[in-house]
């Protein structure tokens, strides 16, 4: 009945080296992560713990076997590309050819956008330190989700749900709210297919790149639904929601609504209040002309043979919250569930009305308004490279180049957060979740932090032979409310560990 959920985010950033096309690009991610890792961790640096995960898990029942898997679905194995624990409880890594930062876990949308927004600034830092002495490497990250030639790289979302909800209840309602959000969650892109070679814009980045409705892969064969079932915290209790389908936006009210509203409606899911099948035929298909029609005029087909344009069916999902908010906290439901349902209607309202009135407010209309200015002043079509770069220059984490970022700077971007708060974030963890600990103990004992992972934390203390893990399995346990004192009072990992254990 809230918005409130414990959730995450994880983005892997585009990334090419100024007058070097050819540069091997996993190099090239690792030296951004160990050029911010380096400074920003001056004593120890705490491996990542895998030994708890396992990627192969599917949600239907089984797990695939390992010599059936693609390499890239083995993240559970350490293959010595930079990986770095950082204070704020969040982690930045190379994932295959990317470098990635994975938020800490946070319990609002609101929340995840600020921890979001600590990952741009981290990144652009780190892209910063890169260029300095010793390295002098021109590195250039973009928060994009495409190289148009034919590569797509992701942007996650992690939503801890009832381990008791049915799966199949999940895929049925999930699926087409997936296929529709697209219309305030896209980021836009200039040109179509998945090599790029056809000519236009479309609402997403990603949408292409979805074959298969549902699925454990995801970066091949890339499903609406994806199955992985690798909770990081109680399997008995607990589901992970891994949502690959999403793209990386800049805008803090595109983040902010797209976390927002899938909460909520997880939460339907959940109570099984969901009465209205909104079920499309051929939703891969279906996925990709919602994003191919710019006007939201595209009519899509119900199952039960109805035919609503996607911002329809987002008003019904829309609607079927607001009773469900209703019915179940009224008068006492919570300031940001009330702001999340406002915002969405409001959003949906003026893109039935008027798309362009939103260029403040969502990625893909503000980057068309720039991108029609050009168009329009320079007599382009849509195969003009020009256009081609306005779209990533708009992703650039550059403050001085990235047109999202001058805008923000501007005032031609609403923003839900401060500057103060977002650097606040770069250093320190959300107080309400296990990160706080997480991220506390690597301020502070870093020199005694063999590993860490999502679910534990993992000493070396001296005079103890083997190595002594915390477990961290209880998402919203470790918070400052429980563990804040204690952390105050322990001046050693020693001690800490001696306190939480009993010795």
């Amino acid at each position: 009945m809230s918005v409130r959920r414990v959730m995450g985010i994880e983005t892997e950033y585009g990334i090419s080296v100024a007058g070097q096309p050819t540069v091997n690009p996993m190099l090239s991610s690792s030296q951004v992560v160990n050029a911010y890792a380096g400074q920003a961790i001056r004593s120890r640096r705490a491996r990542w713990d895998f030994e708890e995960e396992n990627p192969l898990r599917d949600a239907r029942g089984f797990d695939l076997a390992r010599d059936l898997a693609d390499d890239s679905q083995l993240t559970d194995e350490d293959v010595g590309l930079a990986n770095a624990i950082l204070t704020n409880g969040a982690r930045l890594y190379v994932d295959h050819a990317h470098p990635e930062y994975s938020t800490p876990e946070v319990t609002n949308p609101r929340d995840l956008v600020k921890w979001d927004k600590a990952g741009e600034r981290i990144m652009a830092e780190a892209a910063r330190r890169a260029a300095e002495p010793p390295l002098s490497v021109p590195i250039l990250l973009h928060k994009n989700n495409t190289d148009s030639k034919g590569a797509s790289y992701g942007c996650h979302e992690n939503y801890l749900m009832n381990r008791s909800t049915p799966f199949a209840d999940i895929v049925r309602h999930l699926t087409p709210f997936f296929v529709t959000r697209q219309v305030f969650a896209g980021a836009g892109r200039v040109s179509m297919g998945q090599d790029g070679s056809r000519h236009g814009f479309q609402l997403s980045q990603r949408a292409d790149f979805f074959e298969v409705e549902v699925g454990l892969e995801t970066t091949l064969k890339r499903p609406i639904i994806n199955t992985r079932d690798e909770p990081h915290s109680d399997p008995d209790k607990y589901r992970r929601l891994h949502v690959i389908i999403g793209d990386a936006n800049l805008s803090e009210i595109a983040t902010y609504l797209k976390a927002g509203t899938t909460a909520l409606v997880l939460s339907m899911i959940e109570d099984g209040f969901l009465t209205s099948d909104l079920s499309i035929e051929h939703p891969v298909t279906s996925l990709h002309e919602v994003s191919h029609d710019p006007t939201l005029k595209h009519l899509l087909t119900l199952k039960n043979g109805r035919k609503l344009t996607a911002v329809q069916v987002q008003l019904e999902y829309l609607e079927q919250a607001r009773k469900y908010v209703e019915d179940r906290t009224g008068a006492d439901t919570d300031a940001q569930t009330r702001d999340v349902l406002d915002r969405w209607e409001s959003v949906l309202s003026r893109l039935e009305s008027d798309p362009m009135s939103l260029a403040r407010e969502l990625d893909w209309v503000a980057k068309l308004s720039v991108l029609e200015q050009y168009r329009t002043r320079d007599s382009l079509d849509w195969g003009s490279p020009k256009l081609q770069l306005i779209d990533l220059q708009y992703t650039d984490l550059r403050p001085e180049k990235g047109l999202y970022q001058r805008f923000a700077e501007r005032g031609r971007m609403d923003r839900l957060l401060t500057e103060t708060e977002i650097v606040h974030a770069i250093t320190r963890p959300p107080e309400d979740t296990r990160a706080y600990f997480r991220g506390r103990c690597l301020a502070q004992y870093a020199e005694h932090i063999a590993a860490a992972s999502w679910d534990s934390v993992i000493f070396d203390l001296p005079g103890h032979e083997s190595l002594q893990r915390v477990p961290t399995l209880e998402p919203l346990r470790g918070t400052k409310a429980h563990v804040g004192d204690l952390l105050d009072r322990c001046r050693t990992a020693d001690e800490l560990v001696r306190t939480i254990t009993g010795g």
